[in-house]
């Protein structure tokens, strides 16, 4: 008779999970698809192409008068005192310094590319979060998953993609 009831209970118990796991509804967007398509989005990258390479450009340049700078001593060297050297050897380090310090003020974690990108992708993303969130809520979904970065989804049927709805609601249609 307890083991009757046990497993009723159990089967009780798996029912009440799987009408759980089925009243959820999912959903999937494609980021990379719906940046694509985006003119913002295309103007701000090659906004932000173009500022790299400016300064791209100026840590060259800076790096170049360093290597200028050594060229020059190596020629030189028989004809300096020990300490014209030193005083060489220590200008030349000193640029090349310049140059490491001026490519971890634009290029580095905090630097001043990653400062940029943020502030011209925050508006574009957000925009982007509150479609997806008001979609979500006028159809009910409780997960909308990125196809784009999500690397554990490895198929999902085309149906539950709702990144056509997401530019719609941005005002893109496709």
């Amino acid at each position: 008779m307890k083991r009757i009831c046990f497993l009723i209970g159990m089967a009780l118990v798996c029912l009440a999970a799987t009408q759980r796991a089925e009243a959820q509804k999912f959903a999937l967007i494609d980021m990379e698809y719906i940046l694509k398509n985006i003119p913002a989005y295309e103007m701000t990258n090659e906004q932000l192409s173009q500022l790299s390479e400016k300064w791209q450009a100026e840590v060259e340049t800076i790096q170049q008068e360093a290597q200028n700078m050594y060229k020059s001593y190596q020629s030189d060297l028989v004809f300096l005192s020990a300490e014209m050297k030193t005083k060489r050897e220590e200008e030349i380090v000193k640029k090349e310094q310049a140059a490491q310090e001026l490519k971890r003020k634009y290029f580095g974690a905090e630097g001043e590319l990653y400062k940029k990108r943020e502030s011209l992708m925050k508006p574009i993303q957000d925009e982007i979060y509150e479609a997806v969130k008001a979609i979500a809520e006028d159809k009910g979904y409780q997960v909308v998953v990125d196809r784009a970065s999500a690397m554990s989804v490895i198929y999902a049927s085309p149906k539950i993609d709702i990144s056509n709805e997401v530019l719609l609601k941005l005002g893109y249609s496709k």
